[in-house]
């Protein structure tokens, strides 16, 4: 079998809490792991969307308006709907299965992975990720 799920491919999540969120995939298991018999994916994704900012918004609003709320998760192959999309932001080393261990950790990681795609929005970069999906 081909492996298409491979770190920096950006996929939709399609159940659960982030059903319809867009993600990309920081790390896959595709023969799974020993906490987890079945192939999984260690995904970086966008909880809340930055919103529309104009021209006549003040500085300050466009840097309220353009804050990303992030997420990191472990997802099953299943779950997963791969797009024609990739993204090379570097998370393989502040995103890690330990980073989830615990709540200080995961937000830790949170924090880092949400400086990485503001940085990324606001520079024009992978503009489509930062798109909320319409449907």
């Amino acid at each position: 079998m081909v492996k298409f799920l491979k770190p920096g491919k950006v996929v939709v999540i399609l159940n659960g809490r982030y059903a319809g969120k867009k993600a990309v995939i920081v790390k896959a298991f595709d023969e799974g792991a020993s906490s987890r018999s079945y192939g999984h994916a260690l995904v970086a994704g966008i909880n809340r969307y930055p919103r529309k900012v104009t021209r006549d918004m003040s500085k300050k609003l466009v840097a309220k308006r353009s804050t990303i709320k992030p997420f990191v998760k472990l997802v099953n192959f299943n779950h997963l709907m791969p797009t024609r999309y990739g993204m090379d932001a570097d998370l393989k080393s502040t995103v890690t299965v330990e980073s989830l261990a615990n709540a200080g950790s995961r937000s830790d990681t949170r924090k880092a992975v949400k400086k990485v795609f503001e940085d990324r929005y606001l520079n024009g970069k992978n503009r489509w990720f930062f798109s909320k999906l319409r449907f």
